[in-house]
């Protein structure tokens, strides 16, 4: 499909009519918003964005691409993922799409397949199409069971190097918190802190829950490691360890970074402890990220009968108890998730439908670009603004209703002032690996 548009080939030169959410702007205090869209001219030089001006008043002696109000948006943030697994489904499915039949065969694929080469491949996969499709910033949990994690992790140290001029990476270690007092752990926090990444997890309602929290947060405090955790991704009621990982937060003084991803049983409580863990959520300044596809896609998911609930945490509730909030694409054509193309753009059309977003949609282009930057601890990266890089990501669509109905695949993602090409990596690239 061609471009909707051609941008000029100069160092300097306006992009004009440009409606961006106001949400998207560093600064949109002096400009006037329609539906949470503002109208604005946007001037690129030597690669930044030199001014942001009201539409109409860009130097009328500067080259310029008319978007005819088309959006432009910072390029995104996809905050929680999982390239060393992903794109494993067609040589080990997930014969009945449950969350047991997932851990299962994710963990015998693992076992029998992921060497270096293997991960290698799956990862330069998945970044080609986040890239393509407009991320600019994305974080991925690796699986860290022994010895997977020294494989993967550098693995995906190679990785953030070799893409550092395209894309920023991040990297958490998923394991069951269940080994935090086994010496794996000690191992595991040294080589997060050679490798700058985060100690991840899965939470369990274990006995001793609150001893192993304590031993993971004073470990990431003596390190200086931020956290990022698995957590209550069920839909039984019975288990709810959110509002313990908020209390340890509180109790530990921990000064780091916390965010919990899923938190699906939230839904499930009664109203009295909803607002309660929310509360405690809000107090601890734990972030929520809510991977909508994925979720709706395991949850509640019983043989021959209908799902009854979406699958999806608290959102709303949270973000207006101040907690900050986003999505992101979560597991890509693997046993956890059998679709996906690490694609923000159907995450955020996705989670609008689920977790019913939008009346208003104001405020909803947050979600993937300013508020999961901010989490991420790279504010600069969700915005647009004068004197920043000048990465974008502009569309043909005009309004919510055009860009929420149809897939952008005509999109141009900017990088540095320039398009990209954004073709999608083949498939049948992958075949070698399938053959196993």
């Amino acid at each position: 499909m061609p471009d909707f548009m051609t941008l000029p080939e100069a160092p300097t030169f306006a992009l004009l009519r440009a409606t961006v959410p106001a949400v998207c702007l560093a600064d949109a205090s002096s400009f006037e918003a329609k539906e949470g869209l503002i109208s604005v001219d946007i001037v690129v030089a030597e690669g930044k964005i030199d001014a942001i001006l009201p539409a109409g008043t860009a130097p009328a002696a500067l080259p310029a691409a008319d978007l005819r109000d088309g959006m432009a948006w910072p390029t995104f943030t996809d905050m929680h993922t999982h390239i060393d697994k992903g794109h494993i489904w067609e040589r080990r499915r997930n014969p009945d799409g449950t969350f047991m039949g997932a851990l299962e065969n994710v963990m015998a694929d693992r076992q029998a397949n992921w060497s270096a080469d293997d991960v290698a491949a799956r990862m330069e996969f998945s970044l080609k199409s986040a890239y393509a499709h407009g991320t600019g910033l994305l974080r991925t949990h690796l699986d860290s069971l022994p010895p997977q994690h020294e494989i993967s992790f550098e693995v995906f140290s190679h990785m953030r190097e070799k893409w550092a001029d395209r894309l920023e990476l991040q990297a958490v270690a998923l394991f069951s918190i269940d080994m935090i007092f086994e010496p794996f752990f000690d191992d595991l926090t040294k080589l997060l802190k050679r490798h700058n990444g985060l100690i991840g997890g899965v939470t369990q309602m274990l006995p001793d829950l609150d001893a192993r929290l304590d031993r993971m947060f004073r470990a990431a405090a003596d390190n200086g490691l931020d956290i990022d955790l698995h957590v209550d991704e069920t839909e039984d009621r019975e288990v709810l360890t959110l509002g313990r990982i908020a209390e340890a937060t509180l109790r530990n003084g921990f000064e780091g970074s916390v965010t919990v991803g899923h938190c699906c049983s939230l839904a499930r409580q009664d109203a009295e402890t909803a607002k309660r863990t929310i509360d405690l959520v809000a107090r601890a300044g734990l972030s929520v990220v809510s991977l909508p596809m994925c979720n709706m896609y395991l949850q509640d998911r019983h043989e021959g009968r209908t799902p009854r609930w979406r699958g999806v945490t608290l959102f709303k509730e949270l973000a207006a108890a101040g907690v900050k909030t986003a999505v992101s694409s979560d597991n890509t054509r693997d046993p956890f998730y059998a679709y996906g193309d690490l694609d923000p753009v159907e995450v955020i059309r996705e989670a609008v439908r689920i977790l019913q977003l939008d009346h208003p949609l104001d405020e909803t282009a947050r979600i993937i670009t300013k508020t999961p930057a901010e989490i991420l601890g790279r504010a600069e990266r969700g915005v647009i603004a004068e004197g920043g890089p000048a990465d974008l990501v502009l569309f043909s669509a005009r309004r919510w209703s055009e860009f929420l109905s149809r897939p952008q695949a005509d999109r141009i993602v900017m990088r540095n002032g320039m398009g990209i090409d954004r073709s999608l990596p083949d498939y049948r690239e992958l075949d070698p690996l399938m053959d196993k």
